[in-house]
């Protein structure tokens, strides 16, 4: 398994559990209130499970199992994957952060450095992208 797959996979899990922990802490506070300011917590879950894991689990996979090049490096250029990698966590943790202290101009830069880290991510994995040979048969 490449390295930037290795990584992606790790983050993936780090952001489930810290995910996962919140939404332990307030499933725990609904059924015993004791905390009201624990309710903050709800968008950093959703941030961290949805973005954080889902999302990062999905790129890494993809650098890993996107077909390969006959020819070194197997799988291309990586280093838009790695910029692309730090940016996604980067944003993650920016929005995560911004909706526990309400602060919305750190939500528009983590949603900025999200999308920029897929564009990168996707444009890393593009030149692995071929056509079948049915595809090739049937135009």
């Amino acid at each position: 398994m490449p390295r930037l797959s290795v990584w992606a996979l790790r983050a993936a899990l780090l952001n489930f559990s810290v995910g996962f922990t919140f939404g332990a802490l307030l499933l725990a506070n609904k059924a015993m209130p004791a905390m009201g300011s624990l309710w903050r917590l709800l968008p950093a879950h959703i941030e961290l499970l949805l973005i954080g894991w889902i999302v990062q689990l999905v790129l890494g996979i993809a650098f890993w199992i996107f077909p390969r090049f006959k020819f070194p490096p197997k799988r291309g250029r990586s280093e838009p994957g790695w910029i692309g990698w730090l940016l996604l966590n980067l944003g993650v943790l920016l929005v995560s952060i911004a909706s526990i202290l309400g602060r919305q101009e750190l939500v528009v830069l983590g949603r900025i450095s999200e999308a920029t880290a897929v564009v990168l991510f996707a444009s890393s994995l593009w030149p692995r992208t071929k056509p079948t040979e049915i595809g090739k048969q049937i135009t």
